[in-house]
């Protein structure tokens, strides 16, 4: 069930009971457009571009991201590249995103540039884990995905510290968003690989906090505010 609305009110829309002092600050996840022009290699952390041209993508992105955010990407092209086609499909806000490079992409070494399909030939993926290998294997003079949570987490606590109370929209990837959920859910790695994370899908993760308690509350995953749209002169319909 997709859960909208305020982080202090149940599905149902009621407010509960002792949670109106509750600070939030609400995480807006959005993986980058798609890529591509990788050749079909693993690209990882090389700094390549996306596809931003669908216009119906950008529109409901613009429509759906809330007003007055922080904007953040990470330090590679393609979250930069998204998160200008959001804005120039009619998202308001004006301030520059910040880029952080503790959301980037998994870096995978070696195997970037790799031939994708002859990759997982050789390695053949196993059905519990939807990603390029074991959680805590590194990638030869890479990153593992353990390294790439620890990262993550690092990254949240410092955007926390500095925008707390904020709405925070962060452009980022998709082994990114797997491991904020991971962390928001406090699930093992192997776990946070379960999820699927769609390009340019939304991920919203508020965290709750009042004096020295918090919490995570995850209110939409792998969201596609276009599923079903259709522009009308620059307006979903």
């Amino acid at each position: 069930m997709l859960v909208t609305g305020d982080a202090a009110t149940s599905s149902v829309g009621h407010t509960m009971p002792g949670m109106e002092d509750f600070l939030t600050t609400r995480f807006w996840w959005v993986r980058h457009a798609p890529v591509r022009g990788d050749g079909g290699r693993i690209y990882g952390q090389r700094d390549i571009s996306c596809d931003c041209s669908d216009g119906v993508v950008f529109e409901a992105l613009a429509q759906t991201l809330p007003k007055n955010a922080v904007w953040i990407t990470s330090n590679l092209v393609r979250t930069k590249e998204t998160a200008a086609a959001i804005r120039a499909a009619g998202h308001p806000d004006a301030c520059a995103p910040v880029a952080l490079a503790e959301f980037a992409e998994q870096n995978l070494g070696d195997w970037q540039g790799l031939d994708r399909a002859q990759f997982f030939r050789d390695r053949r993926p196993s059905p519990s884990s939807y990603w390029f290998n074991d959680p805590g294997e590194r990638a030869p003079n890479g990153e593992s995905f353990v390294d790439l949570v620890e990262r993550t987490r690092a990254g949240i606590e410092t955007t926390i510290a500095a925008h707390r109370g904020r709405d925070v929209i962060v452009v980022a990837h998709g082994g990114t968003i797997r491991a904020a959920l991971g962390v928001a859910l406090g699930l093992p790695p192997s776990g946070m690989l379960s999820f699927m994370t769609d390009n340019c899908a939304i991920t919203e993760l508020d965290l709750l906090e009042r004096d020295s308690d918090r919490g995570w509350r995850v209110m939409t995953v792998n969201y596609r505010p276009w599923a079903g749209a259709v522009s009308t002169g620059g307006k979903l319909a």
